[in-house]
């Protein structure tokens, strides 16, 4: 099916990152759309507002009439969604046409020019910044994003219809469950290669093996832009540059320091230096992104003065390092941070912007399978706080592995105070001694203590 000939769009897991993106898109361009999730969710609610059916039950009779005939009809849906899903089940016995999240994307994005944003962390930051330098410095841009902007509230930037210049599309590609691979980019940013999804992948050498086959994939005489020090060879039909923080690189950030409330830093480009670059993102991981990004949008022809507006101007992306509550006592900070890699670099950076402050990190680990591959590297990432709380582990897609528990990173952690609590009684806890900086962190469920907590901490406040 071409996507010229859809009309009606169900999408099976709608309430997802990605996949709502998507659902927005297709409801743009005038096709009638639909979905279920098994949640709901702010953004489940913000579809419903935005004109799309949304029903939280896996039950056929719950399917819009106008969705149960196969014409003109597309079924998406996630890796995510079991085989024995009955939805599922419905439209794959009725011939329905049917594809996954990815392949979507690489049909829609096929034959436009496209920025391919990779890496197993900081691929949701690095391609809103990518979205963000090339909107605000005017160019036609779309953006499937894999977070909510905080400059512009949503998880999908449209292009101007009025446009005489051909679009660019900014893409997050995904590596789990090799979705990139269906992308054919004109240009890729690859920002790391961690061990990640293993209960994907298998072996760190396969994850390298599917980085290695995305950047293949990158169309004749265009561009690849590489974190320096990645194993990755870069193929002779494209043009490859490197990109570090504080190490020589095609594209380097330099004399990185806070002058608050900015990182500020200096970028040795190709054609010379850019000098006092701010960006209001905390975090040295946020200057890395950043100069990933600002290598696209130099690359690209963006002037050096919109690179570095648009690096001031960029607000960050909902739970990545975002500020909830502030006051002359008290700090909370809520990250999306689920690898090893991320805490680290999380914490790093909030002991380097508070560095005379206590740090508490409540984390809560994501997946069975990420916690037993990785349980001694969250311990000692999760040490650099001077206080943990650790919830259980948050299952997501997974059942249960005999013997993986949060006690096996707990039993490794050094901070000087540590406590394993459950989720049910994480507000006790809170309220039993002051807190200082306090931080939310993982992938799961904690968010859902955003608000409880934020209130907490008004209300103390005004105590």
């Amino acid at each position: 099916m071409y996507l010229k000939d859809i009309s009606r769009v169900y999408f099976i897991g709608i309430g997802g990152i990605g996949m709502s993106a998507l659902a927005r898109w297709f409801r743009h361009y005038g096709c009638e759309v639909a979905g279920y999730d098994r949640t709901r969710t702010t953004l489940t609610e913000q579809l419903e507002k935005e004109g799309i059916a949304v029903h939280y039950v896996d039950d056929v009779n719950l399917i819009p009439e106008s969705f149960r005939t196969p014409q003109s009809c597309l079924i998406v849906y996630t890796p995510a969604v079991p085989s024995d899903h009955k939805e599922l089940i419905f439209f794959r016995t009725n011939g329905f046409s049917e594809l996954k999240r990815s392949q979507i994307l690489g049909r829609i994005t096929q034959d436009l020019f496209t920025i391919g944003i990779s890496g197993t962390h900081g691929k949701t930051t690095t391609s809103s910044m990518t979205a963000h330098l090339l909107t605000a410095a005017g160019k036609n841009c779309t953006a499937f994003l894999g977070g909510i902007t905080q400059n512009y509230g949503t998880n999908l930037l449209l292009g101007k219809a009025d446009s005489n210049e051909d679009p660019l599309v900014v893409a997050e590609a995904d590596e789990f469950d090799r979705s990139f691979l269906t992308l054919f980019p004109n240009v890729a940013v690859v920002t790391s290669i961690d061990a990640d999804h293993l209960d994907i992948y298998g072996t760190h050498d396969e994850i390298k093996k599917s980085f290695h086959e995305f950047v293949a994939q990158i169309k004749n005489d265009g561009v690849v832009i590489v974190k320096k020090g990645l194993e990755l060879g870069i193929p002779e039909h494209v043009h490859g540059y490197t990109y570090a923080c504080g190490q020589p690189a095609d594209f380097s950030a330099i004399n990185i320091r806070i002058e608050a409330p900015y990182f500020t830093f200096d970028l040795d480009t190709p054609n010379g230096k850019i000098k006092d670059l701010q960006i209001q993102v905390p975090g040295f991981h946020n200057v890395e992104n950043a100069t990933a990004a600002a290598a696209v949008a130099l690359l690209l022809g963006v002037s050096e003065t919109n690179v570095r507006e648009g690096l001031r101007t960029y607000l960050g992306v909902k739970r990545r390092f975002e500020y909830i509550y502030r006051s002359e006592s008290t700090i909370y900070i809520d990250d999306y941070a689920h690898h090893p890699a991320e805490t680290e670099a999380f914490i790093k950076s909030a002991k380097a912007l508070y560095p005379d402050r206590k740090v508490t990190v409540i984390f809560q680990p994501h997946l069975y399978s990420r916690t037993r591959d990785f349980a001694s590297e969250f311990a000692k990432s999760l040490s650099l706080a001077d206080e943990v709380i650790l919830l259980d582990i948050y299952p997501a897609r997974e059942q249960p592995i005999e013997g993986v528990t949060s006690e096996i990173i707990f039993n490794e952690i050094k901070s000087p105070e540590k406590r394993l609590c459950r989720k049910s009684d994480l507000m006790q806890v809170l309220t039993e001694k002051r807190r200082d900086v306090l931080v939310t962190m993982g992938a799961g469920d904690i968010d859902t203590f955003i608000i409880p907590i934020r209130d907490w901490l008004t209300e103390t406040e005004k105590k």
